[in-house]
């Protein structure tokens, strides 16, 4: 039974928890209830010990635990694949926690939530923001189930807000290639990086659909004579390892190679003889552009530019390029170096073992579609610049590259990324009249439906499927 408790000139009501431990009776807020009588406090200890008897009791002084500590405990508790948990990291760290880590997990309200939510998107793309307002739910989910709160914040009501005008806020539609085109990027992109690595990996990219971690991934041993075998990926984190991990969704399955396609994978892996790469002691038949990744020890770039709250640009500057810094900035900067302790990375002598995602996407697969250079300071956005013979353009590279050039590569598909390759491949085959259910096998989708239950792949829908890629191959 609860009891009352006398404190000063009022009463609180005391009830038992468990064996030696005794909770007081609070408000939602987690405050300490004072009534002006013995009797009122006794009736509502006896009430808050029956809820503990029956298992719906929580303590209400969990509560005032501040969002940044409750968000650092549930993140440690955890327990999923490196991808899902970098992205979750990136999420609190770099979106959540600004607003609200000081913040009481009980003190968030919806308008608060809303709020933020508008202020990201002034500056992020709309899918961004839902996907990291989704990892707050989520939050919010489990201090339920732990007592903290009793209703979800983070939660979309149904049917409120403005009906007119919501598809302006779709993502815009996902741009595809020709088979011509996937054949003139990968010509390109070997060009840019000065062997056929890029060349093979974007042609069995484009009449594949293989995602690009499973390319990376792609292990010789799984290279047969009309099939690849998809087992696992390879996922870049943001230190620079490679975690080797399941394909995404468990797609394991056995994609459907051409001949040609086939004898292009085998004749790449005899021609240049990989070996086992140091990090996980398998040969893959793709290996990186260009020497290893530098090794950061401690503290990352990031962290001294969240420390000195300016962007990553500006501490490589003040690293590599000091004069184009404002004085106080630099000092800022160079004071939260000193504090985290920040060391620069030392480079490797061997080569890369995999392609890095950013460095392919960026300097080899980006230039080869657009025709065009990004930007890095201090250069501005830059042409391709070529030498007009033999075609389609030798890359020309060293000092007064655009002045010794003769030409530049005209953009082959504006907007167009790695990933784009594998919605390419699904509308080639949706113009080839491929049947969905070897099209979801193919692509590693899962199709739930009744009607799927009921579809089944046969030898015939497969060899019409080779034969018509092989015809946009030769075509193109």
């Amino acid at each position: 039974m609860g009891f009352a408790e006398k404190r000063g000139s009022y009463w609180r009501g005391r009830y038992k928890i468990e064996l030696g431990k005794y909770g007081t009776v609070s408000d939602e807020a987690g405050v300490t209830i004072r009534f002006t009588t013995k009797r009122l406090a006794k009736q509502a200890a006896d009430e808050a010990e029956s809820t503990v008897r029956q298992g719906t009791w929580r303590d209400l002084s969990l509560g005032r635990m501040t969002f940044g500590e409750y968000a650092s405990r549930w993140y440690a508790a955890q327990d999923l694949a490196a991808s899902t948990m970098q992205n979750y990291r990136r999420h609190i760290e770099e979106h959540l926690l600004p607003t609200f880590e000081t913040t009481a997990v009980a003190d968030i309200r919806r308008d608060d939530i809303n709020a933020w939510e508008r202020r990201e998107k002034e500056h992020y793309a709309i899918s961004s923001v839902k996907t990291w307002r989704s990892t707050l739910h989520l939050i919010f989910e489990d201090a339920i189930d732990e007592g903290l709160i009793t209703t979800n914040p983070a939660a979309k009501r149904r049917g409120r807000g403005k009906r007119a005008g919501r598809s302006a806020n779709r993502g815009p539609e996902k741009v595809v290639t020709d088979p011509l085109g996937v054949l003139l990027i990968a010509e390109r992109a070997a060009l840019l990086s000065g062997r056929d690595d890029e060349f093979v990996a974007s042609v069995l990219k484009g009449y594949t659909g293989i995602r690009w971690g499973e390319i990376v991934g792609l292990e010789t041993k799984f290279v047969r004579p009309t099939t690849f075998r998809i087992e696992w990926q390879l996922y870049e984190l943001d230190s620079g390892e490679f975690v080797r991990c399941p394909p995404k969704d468990d797609s394991y399955r056995t994609v459907d190679s051409t001949p040609w396609l086939s004898g292009l994978v085998k004749d790449h892996v005899a021609r240049t003889q990989p070996e086992p790469c140091p990090c996980h002691g398998r040969t893959y038949v793709f290996h990186g552009h260009g020497d290893a990744r530098a090794v950061q020890q401690g503290a990352s770039l990031k962290d001294v530019a969240r420390r000195a709250d300016v962007s990553t640009g500006t501490v490589s500057n003040v690293l590599n390029r000091p004069h184009l810094v404002r004085e106080e900035t630099r000092v800022r900067v160079e004071a939260a170096a000193a504090e985290l302790g920040y060391a620069r990375a030392t480079p490797q002598s061997q080569a890369a073992p995999h392609w890095r995602r950013n460095g392919f996407s960026t300097w080899l697969f980006g230039p080869a579609v657009s025709g065009w250079y990004p930007k890095k300071a201090p250069q501005e956005a830059r042409p391709v610049p070529v030498l007009s013979e033999p075609w389609p353009g030798i890359p020309v590279r060293g000092r007064n590259s655009q002045g010794r050039a003769e030409a530049c590569w005209a953009p082959i598909q504006a907007g167009l990324t790695p990933h784009g390759l594998r919605h390419s491949h699904k509308t080639h085959m949706d113009e080839l009249k491929t049947p969905k259910v070897l099209k979801d096998e193919r692509m590693g989708h899962v199709d739930g439906s009744v009607s799927a239950r009921y579809s089944h792949v046969t030898a015939g829908m497969r060899e019409e499927l080779i034969a018509g890629l092989t015809v946009l191959w030769n075509e193109s």
